[in-house]
């Protein structure tokens, strides 16, 4: 009976120990995993619940509060135009608000690509503050083989015939000049692919519309399209048929011929001229 009564005892003390070496594994695990957390998030800093997009959207498609649920986002990597509250997002009577911007699953929505609420995804809303819209007609070479896309920049290139010159002449006539629309998309995420463009839209001041129209009317304009991070201004650039071809214009050289004055004089039956000094 003893026997039995200390197998059993030792079996109890057998069985807390390994209960107590499981929960302290457990409890070291769980603090491992807290402290492991706690420094993400000190790491992350404090979370801002941030709207984004549950879908794809592209150019031109209203936002509805179906397309859109909140998320944690760090506080110090908020975009500063992100929307964190649903009465910014979605004003209580207005009009919902349409897509400038193709946006994808869960990206934050951002101002800068949506418009106001109730306001057309129009090219008016491109345009900044005094700025002005002037449509370019361009083709397979002038419009850099169908690669240009809203927001793009490029250079404008002026070609014709000047008066009293021989032959034509091309002329930079405008720099950094930004795109808003090419054809009748202002949707610039390339999704169409390349298409040849007829038709290019800028983002010009009044000054510069007139000065677009009047090289339009008179002559050719070809765009040279600017790199993305070329922030380098182009200088004034002049080139015609003789400078193109390396021809250089003759100069005439006249030579004063030497201005001689004589009177007639007769001796006997001839008549002679006699040279004098010019008085005259």
């Amino acid at each position: 009976m003893r026997l039995v009564f200390g197998l059993v005892l030792v079996l109890g003390l057998a069985l807390a120990g390994f209960a107590v070496y499981m929960a302290q594994g457990y409890i070291s695990q769980t603090q491992v995993a807290l402290d492991q957390e706690r420094a993400a998030r000190e790491k992350l800093g404090p979370l801002v619940d941030v709207y984004i997009v549950t879908k794809p959207l592209a150019y031109g498609d209203a936002i509805s509060i179906e397309d859109v649920r909140q998320i944690p986002w760090p506080k110090s990597a908020l975009p500063e135009t992100a929307f964190t509250e649903e009465v910014a997002l979605f004003p209580e009577g207005a009009k919902p608000r349409v897509v400038l911007r193709a946006m994808e699953a869960f990206e934050p929505i951002l101002a800068s690509k949506v418009t106001e609420p109730g306001e057309d995804a129009g090219i008016t809303t491109r345009l900044g503050k005094g700025m002005r819209a002037f449509a370019i007609s361009v083709d397979v070479s002038s419009g850099v083989s169908g690669f240009l896309r809203p927001d793009d920049t490029v250079d404008v290139y002026w070609t014709g015939s000047v008066a009293g010159t021989d032959g034509e002449m091309t002329r930079l006539i405008e720099t950094g000049v930004k795109l808003v629309a090419v054809d009748q998309t202002a949707d610039n995420d390339g999704s169409a692919g390349t298409t040849i463009a007829r038709t290019v839209t800028v983002e010009v001041t009044p000054q510069q519309v007139a000065r677009l129209a009047q090289a339009q009317a008179t002559g050719r304009l070809a765009l040279s399209l600017v790199g993305a991070n070329d922030e380098s201004i182009a200088d004034a650039v002049d080139v015609d048929s003789q400078e193109l071809l390396g021809i250089q214009a003759e100069e005439a050289v006249v030579i004063e011929q030497q201005r001689t004055c004589s009177v007639k004089t007769r001796r006997g039956a001839e008549v002679a001229d006699m040279p004098i000094p010019c008085t005259d």
